[in-house]
């Protein structure tokens, strides 16, 4: 049974944030790897999605995650494979593509959080330069080693700069309840944006809630929790056996994600949330070119 507290009130003069959509590339994605009831050649343009986040009152910037990277073709060893045969990635505009449309360089970007360290959210963090980048602690175990030491690796060793990374572990104490979320860190320290340990999908998995207004707007960003609403909406992840026993499924842990999606779910209801996927090709088709993208931002509920 998921508990679901009401999301914090404003208080007063509260500070908020303006989240701005950024391109980071499409892939053909085949339904069925994620929903269960998909048709085997059902497949769906969807958008690899970044998104700016400028806190209202500091005007400090965030960057949440990076897209796919223009050089598809230095993707890790192993994963290039998926890039290239399954999903069939395209990058006309990258996210320092996006950044530049608004002025950002990527020489400007001081924070960037990812969801998680799978290829189409990391885009190439060398980049970034005098960005600090910060991870869920779990994710850490899937690139020390990683690839070349580790040749079957999905993940480069040199992903995330010493020095400059900030592992956050959700059984650090400063992580508190939230809505119907059991842990949740409130980053600037006044309640305008949380980042919500989300696991499930993949080691360190994290997820963005925003608010977007003074006066009770919301924002999830909900990563790759789930790749497709049906998902949010009750269907059933897709999961496989391969001839050799082993299993298949996009989400490392299929009851921690079938878990974190019923809170996505729960958090809907909540009023004036709005809730973006990763992958989000619904919203993606009604919002690409518009406003919602940086330099406008998403407009609050």
């Amino acid at each position: 049974m998921i508990v679901v507290n009401p999301l914090p009130p404003p208080s007063t003069n509260q500070a908020f944030c303006d989240v701005s959509a950024l391109e980071g590339g499409m892939l053909d994605f085949p339904c069925k790897m994620a929903v269960a009831s998909a048709a085997a050649d059902e497949r769906k343009i969807t958008p690899a999605l970044a998104f700016l986040v400028t806190h209202s009152t500091t005007k400090q910037q965030i960057v949440f995650d990076l897209g796919v990277r223009k050089d598809i073709e230095n993707v890790p060893g192993p994963a290039y494979q998926r890039v290239a045969n399954i999903f069939k990635a395209q990058v006309v505009v990258d996210v320092p593509d996006a950044l530049a449309k608004g002025g950002v360089k990527v020489e400007d970007v001081k924070t960037v959080i990812l969801s998680h360290v799978h290829w189409d959210h990391v885009g190439d963090t060398h980049l970034y330069p005098n960005a600090r980048f910060v991870v869920g602690a779990d994710c850490r175990q899937l690139f020390e080693p990683g690839w070349p030491e580790d040749p079957t690796s999905k993940f480069a060793s040199d992903l995330l700069p010493p020095g400059r990374t900030d592992y956050l572990s959700p059984e650090d104490e400063s992580w508190k309840p939230l809505g119907p979320f059991a842990k949740a860190l409130d980053y600037f320290g006044d309640g305008s944006m949380y980042i919500v340990d989300a696991p499930g999908h993949l080691q360190g998995h994290v997820n963005l809630l925003a608010r977007t207004s003074a006066d009770g707007g919301w924002i999830y960003l909900a990563g790759d929790s789930a790749h497709d609403w049906r998902l949010v909406h009750g269907e059933s992840i897709a999961e496989s056996h391969t001839p050799e026993g082993g299993h298949v499924c996009m989400h490392v842990d299929k009851v921690k994600a079938e878990d974190t999606i019923r809170r996505i779910a729960e958090v809907m209801k909540l009023p004036s949330v709005r809730v973006v996927l990763a992958h989000d090709a619904e919203w993606f088709a009604e919002n690409r070119g518009g406003t919602s993208f940086w330099p406008g931002k998403i407009p609050s509920l």
